[in-house]
């Protein structure tokens, strides 16, 4: 059978930094004192200081424009065909950044297959197309979109990468997930669609799939649904953009389907024995809920959390960024884990270990 590899990964994020402008922003929509306070000490505790976006925010106090370009004005948000005029230019700009970062050279036209990851956009001719000429690939090169996923679509896109080249041992596929979740910022002060903006960035990956012995061998890949939770992430398309819901008892749920038992992730495997953890950062108690429900070392999920305290949640590009930090550590030997949840609520994993 053939052994099939992560061998690098490209990344990029857009060059505004709108962290802490939005939660200035927080803070001005919010209309009491105890809300702010609140909001302030959850801002302290999420243990993100950078999120990236395609927009620079607008001069303090932002009380009629939150950006510079105008695309946000107070009681007048776009609707869904403005922001997705937006991500047809600027979902190609930071695709196309992502993919120079791994530095392709010749390699470029040895690219047999492109898969494009992405819930925050869609086009016709899409991005898959749109990248296929970019970037100067062969026109028969093999596009599938893997669509409005959420942030789990990162495992999927690598499995369906694996499958391509276990199937053709000669493939080599380019894998890019692109996210700008600040695309779908909704005008509302109420506190707990605040504090789910507040954990998203844009960013993106790109993945370079192959049977070269290079990077991370990908093993195994697995998938769990945990019951009666499927209400808990939803997203949908608005009038006024994409409209997320993301339940405050997801980190719980997750602790409490790990500490049960995780043989729908791991087969007989002990978490004990892994020793490289890749887990998507889709929050600081999303990440402190996996290391209790799974009973980690203190440090087990530091790549983890330095991307998140980095970059924020960028969906369904974060996972790679987790990976690439633990291929650029250039580890010698042991097993890996890696795991990213998403609507359902769909937990996705699959095993890896470092190229001998």
């Amino acid at each position: 059978m053939t052994r099939v590899y992560l061998n690098r990964v490209g990344t990029a994020v857009p060059r505004h930094d709108i962290h802490a402008d939005f939660v200035d922003y927080g803070r001005s929509v919010l209309d009491d004192e105890h809300r702010r306070a609140l909001w302030d000490r959850m801002a302290e505790m999420a243990d993100i200081e950078h999120r990236f976006a395609v927009f620079a925010a607008s001069p303090a106090p932002r009380l009629t424009n939150l950006v510079q370009d105008g695309f946000y004005m107070r009681g007048d948000f776009p609707g869904t065909a403005a922001r997705m005029r937006r991500f047809e230019h600027e979902a190609l700009a930071l695709a196309t950044q992502a993919v120079a970062a791994l530095d392709l050279g010749a390699q470029r036209q040895e690219i047999t297959h492109l898969i494009v990851a992405c819930c925050t956009g869609f086009t016709a001719p899409g991005l898959d197309f749109q990248l296929m000429r970019n970037l100067g690939l062969r026109p028969g090169v093999e596009r599938t979109i893997v669509g409005f996923m959420g942030c789990f679509a990162a495992v999927n896109s690598l499995r369906l990468a694996r499958h391509i080249v276990r199937s053709e041992p000669d493939a080599v596929v380019l894998v890019v997930n692109v996210e700008l979740s600040s695309l779908h910022l909704q005008e509302d002060a109420e506190l707990e669609k605040l504090l789910s903006f507040m954990l998203f960035g844009d960013g993106c990956s790109a993945s370079l799939v192959s049977a070269r012995p290079e990077g991370l061998e990908l093993g195994a890949f697995r998938a769990a649904v945990i019951p009666e939770t499927s209400d808990m992430i939803t997203w949908h398309v608005g009038d006024t953009g994409f409209l997320m819901h993301l339940s405050g008892a997801v980190p719980g749920r997750i602790r409490r389907f790990l500490l049960r038992g995780a043989a729908d992730l791991f087969g007989n495997g002990d978490p004990a024995a892994v020793a490289h953890w890749a887990v998507h950062a889709g929050g600081r108690s999303i990440l402190d809920a996996v290391q209790s429900g799974l009973s980690l070392a203190p440090r087990a999920l530091d790549h983890s959390r330095a991307v998140l305290r980095s970059y924020g949640n960028m969906s369904s590009a974060t996972l790679p960024f987790v990976l690439d930090r633990i291929i650029r550590a250039r580890p010698r030997d042991g097993d890996g884990v890696a795991m990213a949840f998403g609507p359902g609520l769909s937990v996705e994993s699959f095993r890896f270990r470092p190229a001998a």
